[in-house]
């Protein structure tokens, strides 16, 4: 009498294994890229909301004629942007995403204001 010996299908603990391994070194090699693009995108959209007020800043100082000593405020400043500025780094309002003071002066982010600052 013979017996037939019917090959079971599947995969071996090792290959498995080395599966998860390869998984696990490709998800530590692309989680730091997307951070760092994250926080790249992060500091272009704060940067471009600082443009943004101050261009509408210097808007409202010549519709009204206002000196460059001026202080100006959020109220002031808001009907001239397209919407609410918010620092996407954190900020949940425009209070305390930015900061203004008067028209001659920038606006500053008040979550990361030594990276997310206009250049000159």
């Amino acid at each position: 009498m013979k017996l037939k010996i019917i090959p079971r299908k599947g995969f071996t603990l090792l290959e498995i294994m080395i599966v998860v391994s390869l998984i696990g070194l490709l998800a530590a090699i692309a989680i730091p890229g997307f951070l760092k693009a994250r926080a790249r995108s992060q500091t272009t959209v704060c940067i471009n909301n600082l443009r943004q007020i101050a261009a509408a800043t210097d808007q409202w100082a010549l519709e009204l004629k206002k000196s460059p000593t001026s202080s100006v405020g959020e109220a002031d400043v808001t009907p001239y942007l397209k919407q609410v500025a918010v620092c996407p780094a954190g900020g949940t309002t425009f209070a305390n995403s930015y900061k203004l003071t008067d028209v001659s002066t920038e606006p500053v982010c008040q979550q990361e204001p030594l990276n997310h600052t206009l250049q000159p």
